[in-house]
């Protein structure tokens, strides 16, 4: 997939893009400095009106009016006093409130949707995943699965007494973002199809921004802001589904490419008389280890397309073939290795582009790491650079099939943090 990113939520968040020399006007330099007080808070921690005015080279005075708008906002509150050992009277503490700003991340994928919504200091007030045929579904279907699932979570958040800050949706595929249009998805079938659009016209509030991203993309975003390899520079992030996303962070920046579309390894041909891919191709890299070359491996009479009616989670697949290993059935573990195997070759080619620290493995990845891990890692030493796969492993996300949706839960609120005045002054 990938893209480009107005509100620059990959690096440095904390600039407004003017340009260098331009008068900035009362409004701008307002915006800039509220959003630098409200990212110290939530960067920082509990702190003091003081404090924030000594560590961003605002004055108290500005500090007080700043903090009295954010407030008024329903983005940073106080609480206190603070007793730091200091002679004199305790200061009241700033922190991040925003227990009234929600922000939505939903996934679309082959066998699922998923649905994840924090308030503005990550307290998860919404965590869902439904089993959808999205594969068999034309994209007017599952798009309005989709709206309903949405529409549900809206009205959860809505008796919680949130407002939506936003909405970010994760596809497994190639997004124009600047359009919200998902330009091609294999696995999914789409080709040309305006997201954005469409959930707007099926009743989702047109206060409420709609964006679309590449779900490895966002979940690489995840991994880096609170995941396994949180703060690594240098990642790679393999998604472990249906088809393989992958998301890079180089320098800790997402990396785009010229049209949004770099990282997709998963396209990558990597045996010309294999299996046809989604794509139309054959021989791409996801049909060596992604779930469905797993799944035809291990368990073949349940394989994907042959029991087209029945919608299965890839929870309840991963739990069948586990079932089928206890049980004695030999090809799970050749399956496994042959996924192993073929994932550490193409490891070894994305470490000898990209010189990653650790390459996180998500999906049903992170869920066979124990015995995928050891086998993909020799494969990765005998074939990378020696220097480079010498400093490069693999780690295991945590975060399940969620992390498409946290990732877009993250951009929600990287836009509020850069931007606080899109977030209504409250009525008292």
């Amino acid at each position: 997939m990938k893209h480009t990113h107005p509100d620059g939520r990959a690096g440095d968040t904390r600039g407004l893009g003017r340009s260098a020399g331009a008068p900035a006007d009362q409004t701008t330099v307002r915006r800039s400095n509220l959003s630098l007080v409200l990212r110290h808070v939530s960067e920082r921690g509990q702190c003091s009106r003081s404090t924030v005015a000594v560590e961003t080279g605002l004055n108290k005075t500005t500090i007080t009016s700043l903090v009295g708008e954010l407030q008024a906002r329903g983005l940073l509150k106080e609480i206190g006093p603070q007793h730091a050992g200091s002679v004199g009277r305790p200061s009241l503490a700033l922190v991040l409130d925003g227990s009234r700003v929600g922000a939505l991340g939903v996934e679309v994928n082959v066998d699922y949707i998923a649905a994840f919504a924090t308030d503005l200091a990550g307290r998860v007030l919404v965590d869902r995943r439904i089993g959808v045929d999205a594969m068999g579904s034309d994209p007017a279907r599952a798009l309005d699965k989709l709206a309903q699932v949405i529409g549900r979570t809206v009205a959860d958040l809505d008796q919680l007494g949130v407002a939506l800050a936003g909405i970010t949706v994760a596809v497994p595929g190639l997004i124009d973002t600047a359009g919200g249009t998902v330009v091609l998805a294999p696995n999914l079938g789409w080709h040309q199809v305006p997201v954005a659009e469409r959930l707007r016209s099926a009743g989702i509030s047109p206060n409420v921004p709609i964006t679309v991203d590449n779900d490895a993309n966002l979940a690489a975003l995840a991994e880096y802001s609170s995941g396994v390899a949180m703060g690594t520079p240098n990642l790679v992030y393999l998604t472990g589904e249906v088809g393989v996303g992958c998301g890079i962070i180089s320098g800790g920046r997402l990396l785009n490419g010229a049209d949004g579309f770099a990282g997709e390894a998963g396209h990558v041909i990597v045996d010309p008389d294999g299996e046809e891919c989604g794509c139309g191709r054959v021989g791409c890299w996801e049909t060596k280890v992604g779930l469905a070359a797993l799944v035809r491996m291990a368990t073949p009479d349940d394989a994907y397309g042959v029991s087209p009616q029945v919608v299965r989670d890839p929870e309840e697949r991963l739990a069948e073939i586990e079932q089928r290993r206890a049980e004695g059935d030999p090809r799970v573990e050749a399956a496994v290795t042959e996924v192993g195997r073929w994932l550490g070759r193409g490891a070894a080619m994305l470490v000898n582009l990209f010189n990653p620290r650790v390459i996180v493995l998500g999906g049903y990845f992170a869920q066979l790491a124990d015995r995928i891990i050891p086998v993909a890692q020799a494969e990765l030493e005998r074939l990378g650079m020696t220097a480079a796969a010498d400093r490069c492993s693999f780690a295991a996300s945590n975060l399940g099939f969620g992390a498409a949706s946290r990732g877009a839960v993250h951009v929600v609120i990287e836009r509020v943090l850069s931007d606080p005045t899109t977030i209504a002054i409250r009525n008292t």
